[in-house]
């Protein structure tokens, strides 16, 4: 009975320094997160669940996940190392895609997908991929295929309380330490939209809090336009360039009533970010990878388990 107990907690300890390891990498916590949003829409919001579109946009990520790695990636390295440590971001691509991207074409999804996955590939500068990939595949199947549309009046307002609370806890728990850039986006479109509403035209407080609490543009706000590697190393550098793609897009939205206009300016806006590095110096993001065991959790393990044979 205490060899089965020991090995409960062996097993138990184990799980828990494995998890404590690979949550470091904060790409873990939001990929956990994009698939709770997504369930949330096909079986609370009950979406049409397009399964065959998630599969396309999931598995030609992969496929060209792995061709573009194979025959582009940094050849110092081994090749199942770099395979095995872009995957997470793969996912999140294929996430973003599956949560904002909508067509009925299959090869409109391949295309978005492919772009998503070769822009980190093709278009970098300085080490660091100009485009979100996910926001770029978006608007090269939109504007180039017109066999696609951004679809964010699927969220409803049933969603804003589990996209706030979910999205700021990813904030909290991951570290990633952006949490300026999502408040410069959201402060400044929500204090324009504000502004005109309420105050210009004098509307219901509802038509304003119906406007910012759209699952889209929380979305946005706190998974898309806070991708570290997209956005200017510099904090003030990137405060002042997300107030300005939020004043823009606040423009094209309430004006020119273009729909998903943050993510088109998202794209159109970085290019900017090599020059702002160039000008404002600051460290360049890492993602923290998961790492083996320390000597000291090693020997915790060793531990437990000689305890467990007792």
């Amino acid at each position: 009975m205490c060899n089965h107990c020991g090995a409960f907690i062996l097993f138990t300890n184990s799980t828990v320094m494995f998890s404590l390891q690979l949550f470091k990498d904060a790409r873990y916590f939001q990929i956990i997160f994009q698939g709770i949003f997504l369930s949330y829409g096909i079986y609370f919001l009950h979406w049409n669940a397009e399964y065959w579109l998630y599969a396309t946009y999931f598995i030609t990520s992969l496929a060209v996940q792995f061709l573009a790695e194979y025959f582009l990636g940094k050849k110092g390295i081994p090749f199942l190392h770099r395979l095995k440590n872009g995957i997470p971001s793969v996912i999140i691509s294929s996430f973003g895609l599956s949560l904002l991207l909508k067509t009925n074409q299959w090869w409109v999804a391949v295309i978005a997908a492919s772009v998503s996955i070769l822009s980190k590939y093709i278009l970098r500068i300085q080490g660091k991929h100009i485009f979100n990939p996910s926001a770029l595949g978006i608007v090269v199947a939109v504007l180039v295929t017109g066999n696609a549309w951004i679809s964010p009046g699927q969220w409803g307002s049933g969603a804003v309380i589990l996209f706030g609370v979910l999205c700021l806890g990813f904030i909290v728990t991951t570290r990633v330490q952006k949490l300026d850039v999502s408040i410069a986006f959201l402060g400044t479109f929500a204090g324009l939209v504000f502004i005109r509403q309420i105050i210009y035209l004098g509307w219901p407080m509802d038509h304003f809090v119906q406007s910012i609490s759209t699952g889209s543009l929380l979305l946005f706000s706190f998974f898309m336009i806070t991708d570290p590697k997209t956005i200017p190393n510099h904090r003030v550098a990137r405060i002042v360039w997300c107030m300005v793609i939020a004043a823009v897009s606040f423009y094209l939205t309430a004006f020119k009533f273009i729909n998903g206009a943050p993510i088109f300016m998202l794209v159109f806006a970085q290019p900017l970010v090599p020059l702002l590095d160039k000008v404002f110096k600051a460290r360049k993001f890492e993602w923290v990878q998961s790492k083996a065991y320390t000597a000291e959790e090693n020997n915790f393990l060793r531990i437990v388990y000689s305890r467990s044979s007792m």
